[in-house]
């Protein structure tokens, strides 16, 4: 009852928050919202003028500059001035989240450590990791290849005759064309307390499954570590349930300060990009359901509903990390066992991204097919598979799609400017994105769970 009760209330704070956002922004904030859109398009346009111009001794070239930083003290200070308006909602999204991120990292680790021990023998271990691995694997190639797929059916890019921004402007968005050394360096941790403090999982998974196995390989001694490592799990997993009653106020805030800035006409421009998009999710959600019927049988109905709760937040607040917690407790009353939770879980937030892996290849595709600029179908499967490893273990990186994005597309010479198409928009995507990852997780969990024989009846 308890459970149901904080779904309705999620749900009527995310329906209070586009409503009030929606009021603010026409009534308020749609002012300085327009004032930011106007000095922003003139500080493209002059950082065009101030790329081509040759004399950078000119008066011509001196007044561009002024230009350039009076516009951007306009718009700094209207980005302020609605800031300052919307703080107070900001704040309540802002303390959820720090609230959630300081639980997320012990949770990881106490629970991950418990649950090797418990497995034991290091074989085990590496037989549930070839599975989850197996099946991160093959759901990553899916989400991609279905992007590629709608994308090429769709064709939002010719279609919406978006004005394009020039191939000179500045994005903001750093690329990240991750080399292997780079990758090995962020899966393993030079510091635990470094790892736990930038809540970096994957390496608290590294550090833990360590942990575990040396653990179990201490025989009696390592009981008194499990025991305490246990008793603190279900600490932690106790504050989580009094921080989840901030959970509403938290999407009602996240909500409103969303609308309130992107406004509703924002729908207007990206219809034809956002429906596709969501059209595509809705598929992708199907294919996972089914493939999760496969192995489930109709248990996978009764998993995707219990996961509504955390979908929800995760959507609301666009962050599947503030799902966690959340999903984590649901599986195990699913029916999944603790040490099977504990492992796979964690791991998909770095490798089993689903929504964001289709929205990868959407979004790369759609800017290059909005410059005219034609990629064959190797290109493509080029595309796919350098998105396919470039996307591994960066979760923790702020916008990380479009970091990766920005990465990729630069190799296939479409302009790194396009990616300002979808900056705009992309917090309305990384709600559905985030929710995706959340119910990907979850079935991947349950998954691993049932070909393990540890799936049992709630």
């Amino acid at each position: 009852m308890k459970k149901n009760k904080l779904t309705l209330f999620i749900f009527i704070a995310l329906i209070a928050g586009i409503a009030l956002g929606y009021i603010l922004n026409v009534n308020s904030i749609g002012f300085y919202n327009q004032n930011i859109l106007n000095a922003d398009a003139k500080i493209k346009s002059i950082e065009v003028s101030i790329a081509k111009s040759t004399d950078t001794t000119s008066i011509a070239y001196t007044q561009l500059k002024a230009e350039k930083k009076a516009n951007s003290k306009i718009k700094k200070e209207n980005e302020d001035i609605r800031e300052k308006k919307l703080e107070y909602f900001t704040l309540l999204s802002d303390i959820f989240l720090r609230l959630i991120k300081m639980i997320v990292a012990p949770l990881v680790f106490t629970t991950l450590v418990v649950g090797v021990a418990k497995v034991g023998d290091i074989k085990a271990v590496g037989r549930i990791g070839g599975k989850t691995l197996g099946w991160f694997l093959a759901m990553s190639l899916m989400s991609l290849v279905l992007g590629m797929i709608l994308v090429n059916l769709f064709e939002p890019g010719r279609h919406m005759k978006l004005s394009l921004p020039d191939h000179l402007v500045n994005t903001g968005i750093q690329k990240a064309a991750m080399s292997v050394k780079d990758f090995i360096a962020h899966v393993f941790p030079k510091s635990i307390a470094e790892s736990m403090a930038n809540n970096e999982i994957l390496q608290i998974v590294v550090f833990s499954l360590f942990f575990g196995v040396a653990t179990a390989a201490i025989g009696d001694l390592g009981q008194v570590v499990i025991k305490a490592f246990d008793a603190i799990a279900h600490v932690i997993l106790k504050m989580t349930g009094y921080v989840m009653n901030f959970a509403p106020l938290a999407v009602f805030g996240a909500m409103t300060a969303i609308i309130a800035k992107q406004g509703l006409n924002v729908l207007n421009t990206y219809a034809i990009f956002i429906g596709e998009f969501y059209f595509g999710l809705g598929i992708l959600w199907c294919l996972l359901i089914f493939l999760g019927f496969l192995i489930l049988k109709k248990r996978i109905f009764r998993l995707v509903n219990d996961m509504k709760e955390p979908a929800i937040l995760a959507f609301s607040t666009a962050s599947s990390e503030a799902a966690y917690p959340k999903t984590m407790m649901l599986l195990e009353r699913f029916g999944c066992k603790d040490k099977i939770v504990s492992f796979v879980l964690p791991l998909g937030y770095s490798f089993n991204l689903d929504g964001s892996m289709m929205y990868m290849t959407f979004a790369s595709l759609f800017i290059a097919q909005a410059y005219g600029i034609h990629l064959g179908f190797e290109q493509q499967i080029s595309m796919l598979l350098i998105l396919m490893l470039t996307s591994k273990g960066i979760a923790g990186v702020p916008r990380a799609s479009l970091v990766v994005i920005a990465g990729t597309i630069a190799s296939f010479n479409i302009p790194e400017a396009g990616l300002a198409l979808l900056i705009g928009i992309d917090p309305l995507l990384d709600m559905g994105r985030s929710a995706t990852n959340v119910v990907g997780n979850s079935i991947a969990t349950a998954v691993v769970s049932k070909w393990e024989g540890e799936l049992k009846e709630a």
